[in-house]
């Protein structure tokens, strides 16, 4: 027996490998909710940080670069997570994330609100990259429906995490907000209870063949990226810089904050439909029908005004922020032997990329002003759903998904190393 084949086969000896276990699904999900709420904290912020602090937007754009560039970890914590347990990384992040972005209201200069945005990048990236595939674990075959509600969480925390920045600046003004924390560590007690007796099987501690493995991965990683890069200039635009533009166009900071969140609430609604449907009809017809809508509804949404603009935004929320459980059940099914390897290579791809992508956008926007900057990233994202169809075929691996994509039974197996 092969080296490269032990690992399969062992594998699939686990009873526990495939085991569907809603309550962790659940929990897991409920810190998403939480860690990201803290994280979502910069872009209805940012307004006033300019202000108090004379940034041009680029400088702006940098802080949020700041916060995602740590991601780039995220491949080496999946091979660790991949041999050893990474679940007290996953407890410890919702804490730490409460405490970087609680204090940003009280950084006296960019330096210090660049540190602190750095310490939460690399919280965030000790989050995304085990629980993704802990989810994985326990779903069974229903990938698609466990990465859906793992995002929802996080997108759920994309709606209301703006509305609670602004909301606790009303109470306690920017500097007030460190109040907060305790939320934060909340959720790292609960998770630290529902996750105690969780055990990562030794299947997965037995290595593997790498150089295969990234063989594998390529096929699948390398039109992720494509989709990734240009999809997310939409993406990037919106979560960033919709409260400025709107603020900088007349509107109030509570009403650019609940525009944020109505665009976050349909990315939530979208990213539970998007993962199950997947499984049914397909990951390359859904991911084709998302990649084509989202840069429409961006284009109608800068030719709009009046009451119209919230239902617009609605539906660009929906299509813009559901790309990611179809494509993270894609990489877990690709992924195989060595899961956190991959999905710690696609949350690299989607931080650091996202990251560079604020950099140019805040660029555009200080050289052509914010609406054009938005016009400009419709066209980009307009290419995304050409890397669809570079993508594999469905099936047309061993232990790849069929054309439903619901046959993820390899990559469920060796995932507890990273719970």
């Amino acid at each position: 027996m092969t080296t490269a084949n032990a690992p399969a086969r062992t594998a699939t000896a686990s009873p526990d490998s495939t085991r569907n276990d809603p309550v962790a699904v659940v929990t897991i999900a409920g810190g998403h909710f939480v860690h990201d709420a803290f994280a979502s904290f910069l872009s209805p912020l940012l307004p006033l940080l300019i202000a108090k602090l004379g940034l041009t937007l680029t400088l702006a754009g940098s802080l949020s670069a700041l916060q995602s560039l740590p991601s780039i970890i995220n491949p080496v914590l999946g091979m660790i997570g991949d041999r050893i347990s990474l679940r007290w990384l996953a407890i410890i992040a919702p804490t730490a994330t409460a405490i970087a972005m609680s204090l940003i209201g009280i950084a006296p200069t960019y330096t210090v609100l660049a540190i602190l945005l750095v310490v939460a990048g690399i919280s965030s990236a000790s989050w995304h990259t085990p629980t993704p595939v802990l989810v994985a674990r326990s779903t069974g075959r229903r990938v698609g429906l466990g990465m859906s509600v793992l995002m929802m969480g996080g997108e759920l925390a994309r709606t209301l995490g703006p509305l609670i920045a602004v909301g606790a600046v009303s109470l306690w003004g920017l500097e007030g907000i460190w109040r907060l924390i305790p939320l934060g560590v909340g959720a790292s007690v609960i998770l630290y209870w529902r996750t105690r007796k969780l055990e990562a099987p030794h299947t997965a501690r037995r290595g593997g063949a790498w150089a295969q493995t990234w063989v594998e991965l390529r096929r699948v990683l390398l039109p992720i990226a494509g989709i990734i890069l240009t999809r997310s200039f939409v993406g990037v635009a919106l979560s960033t810089y919709l409260p400025t533009l709107l603020t900088r166009e007349g509107d109030s900071l509570l009403q650019a904050g609940g525009a944020l969140s109505v665009l976050m609430l349909a990315g939530a609604i979208g990213s539970l439909l998007t993962g199950t449907v997947s499984d049914r009809l397909g990951r390359k017809r859904v991911l084709s029908a998302v990649l084509i809508l989202s840069p429409l509804f961006m284009f109608l949404f800068l030719n709009v005004r009046g009451w119209i603009v919230l239902p617009v935004l609605f539906l660009l929320g929906f299509m813009s922020n559901s790309t990611s459980p179809v494509l993270l059940a894609l990489v877990q099914e690709n992924g195989r032997d060595h899961p956190a390897t991959a999905n710690g290579a696609y949350m690299a791809l989607e931080f650091v990329g996202g990251s560079l992508i604020t950099i140019i956008v805040g660029a555009l926007a200080d050289a052509l002003g914010l609406r054009t900057a938005f016009g400009i990233c419709g066209v980009v994202a307009l290419f995304a759903v050409s890397f669809v169809f570079l993508l594999p075929r469905p099936g047309g691996r061993e232990g790849g998904s069929r054309s439903t994509g619901s046959r993820p039974q390899p990559a469920a197996a060796s995932v507890g190393g990273s719970a």
